[in-house]
């Protein structure tokens, strides 16, 4: 019983970190990342649509994305997307496909995105000690129920407590990593 409880708990804060990253992926540095267009939705045809989905998207060098339709149909309708979009991006359409010409940050705006990265990660810190809050309690209702001894139950719980440090100090590299290349310049 107690090696389900870790098990599952581990789980949830690798869902977590995972998370984690994904935001991290979001986060505008100053090159470009297909990640940057991943999520951007375009209204096609009525239907709300990845443009992943819709196009083929490419990073030719560190400074430029292309995204290449496979319907001629959806060129405006996915510039639309990209100007409609927070990302502060201007596509500029060549007729076979629309360049994103990314330019480079600010010294302020790096110091914003770092604020940002720090607070995906003190969420996802927060999340992981949800989960080491419910482990706890599933132990000590487990207790409570002669299902293991006291012993057993503050083993499990030292157990959680290492677990959960773990994942704490992975979300602290990412930060850390996602940082440097942040401000990178």
């Amino acid at each position: 019983m107690i090696n389900e409880v870790l098990a599952d708990g581990k789980k949830r804060m690798d869902g977590a970190l995972t998370s984690l990253e994904n935001d991290f992926a979001k986060l505008r540095t100053g090159r470009a990342s297909t990640s940057l267009v991943d999520q951007t939705v375009v209204d096609y045809y009525g239907t709300p649509t990845p443009i992943i989905q819709l196009a083929s998207v490419a990073v030719p060098d560190s400074r430029t994305i292309t995204i290449q339709p496979w319907d001629k149909g959806a060129f405006p309708l996915i510039e639309k997307a990209l100007m409609q979009s927070d990302l502060g991006l201007n596509p500029v359409n060549d007729g076979k496909q629309l360049r994103i010409s990314i330019p480079p940050l600010t010294e302020e705006r790096r110091k914003d995105l770092v604020k940002i990265a720090k607070k995906y990660t003190e969420d996802s810190k927060v999340a992981i000690r949800n989960v080491r809050r419910d482990m706890n309690d599933t132990l000590k209702k487990l207790e409570k129920d002669k299902d293991i001894s006291e012993d057993e139950q503050r083993k499990a719980q030292d157990d959680v407590q290492k677990i959960t440090d773990d994942f704490v100090k992975k979300c602290d590299a990412a930060c850390v990593v996602k940082e440097k290349e942040i401000l990178e310049i």
